[in-house]
């Protein structure tokens, strides 16, 4: 018995539970879901439904929506945030019998024609799959770090200073009221750090994974340390050894293009990790806590600020970040970052979750994108626009759920007789 034929609208309002929450057009003519919606879905090509269903899930909408086979109307490409929400708060999809999913899919291919089940090429903007790059090298070598490292931050630093703005700061910022600008924000979470690490004229500070400089710069300027950054990025380097000759920080400041496990000194006052843990991988926290513990001083200061979990349960990070935005990065809960560097002989003093904060950022940033629009698909081309307003709206929407959060860890290694050299109350 044949299959009745189901056109793209058909198919996808009989997986639905409730009803589409936003209005779809497909390009073989049908539609679902509210005429009068505020938001529409709209899948202009053969190409875009074989993402969909060669590539079910997060990844095969990311192929679709980056290549600009699905398009949103009614949000801006550089901030999809009100269409993501409305989307992860209504959509709600029925699980099939298996003799009900091959009717759909016989009745659907019947539709728009068998094309639709060879899987096309993903687009150029995605990453090898994790089990390629395993091939390729052991995760969280020296080489596939760097090398995963660049496909991120190497992407241009003209793209990065229309997102981030003039801080160049690509990390949680610390908002000291609802007001208060994205520099202003940026500003306040590199003088916190400076405040939890007790920095002082004269002090020597490590700044590992340290970015565009950012953190070395203000604990220089602001501080007076003599302030050593290490970044796995080229770009980042370059741009950070000109942003210090241009602030005249030349005497205490210094950037290296290196791996922060290549940093030979050692007795360090203080050591910034901002950013960087997500990249390190759970398995190498000792080595990592243990490496930093070895670089401070007898009473030397560490502050590791890095996305968490809202547990510690292990699990593997979405297809999405994993290939088009993060490769090869974990998360964890605070629990696991903080035992981990108990367990390294660090006395763990503080420790705070700034997820809101966090939350906040990305709304300034996605405002920055769509501000910069023209220019960023100038600079990166319109798919790279995409990938960037799609994660940074998604990852709003996860701190904002508290799916995930954001922790700074303070901690020292304590002198032989288990002196810290921290007053009895919090200075900052």
């Amino acid at each position: 018995m044949t299959s009745p034929t189901l056109s793209i609208g058909e198919a996808v309002a009989s997986l639905l539970r409730d009803g589409l929450p936003v209005r779809l057009e497909a390009y073989d003519g049908s539609s679902a879901g509210p005429p009068d919606a505020d938001i529409t879905l709209e899948l202009v090509s053969e190409r875009g439904l074989s993402y969909l269903l060669t590539a079910p899930g997060d990844l095969g909408m990311a192929r679709a929506y980056v290549s600009g086979d699905l398009r949103v109307h009614g949000v801006h490409p550089g901030d999809p945030y009100d269409a993501m929400r409305l989307l992860q708060s209504h959509l709600r999809f029925r699980a099939p019998s298996p003799g009900e999913a091959l009717t759909l899919v016989r009745g659907l291919v019947s539709g728009v024609g068998l094309g639709v089940l060879k899987p096309p090429p993903p687009p150029p903007q995605e990453h090898l799959p994790r089990w390629r790059r395993t091939v390729e090298g052991l995760r969280h070598s020296l080489s596939r770090d760097a090398e995963v490292i660049a496909h991120h931050y190497d992407v241009s630093n003209a793209f990065y200073e229309l997102v981030l703005g003039p801080s160049m700061a690509y990390t949680c910022a610390v908002y000291p009221d609802a007001d208060a600008t994205l520099e202003q924000a940026q500003a306040e979470k590199f003088d916190l750090v400076c405040r939890k690490l007790g920095l002082r004229p004269g002090q020597r500070l490590l700044d590992v994974g340290c970015g565009w400089g950012g953190m070395v710069r203000h604990a220089a300027r602001h501080y007076g340390v003599q302030a050593l950054g290490v970044t796995l990025s080229r770009e980042q380097a370059s741009y950070a050894k000109e942003a210090i000759d241009r602030d005249g920080l030349g005497d205490l400041a210094e950037v290296r293009h290196s791996d922060y496990r290549d940093v030979l000194e050692g007795d360090f006052d203080a050591i910034s990790s901002i950013g960087l843990t997500e990249h390190i991988g759970v398995k190498q926290y000792p080595a990592y806590f243990g490496f930093l513990r070895d670089r401070l001083r007898p009473r030397g200061r560490l502050l590791n600020h890095c996305i968490t979990r809202h547990d510690n349960r292990p699990r593997e990070t979405g297809a999405f970040i994993d290939r088009y935005v993060f490769p090869d990065g974990e998360l964890t809960g605070s629990g696991t970052i903080i035992t981990a560097a108990q367990d390294a002989g660090l006395e763990v003093v503080h420790e705070e979750n700034l997820r809101h904060h966090y939350a906040l950022t990305l709304r300034d940033w996605c405002r920055n994108l769509v501000g910069s629009w023209d220019a960023a698909v100038a600079e990166v081309g319109e798919g790279t626009a995409r990938v960037w307003g799609l994660y940074m709206a998604g990852s709003r929407l996860a701190f904002e759920r508290n799916e995930i959060q954001l922790h700074q860890v303070l901690a020292v290694r304590t002198d032989e007789d288990g002196r810290d050299g921290f007053p009895l109350r919090p200075s900052w």
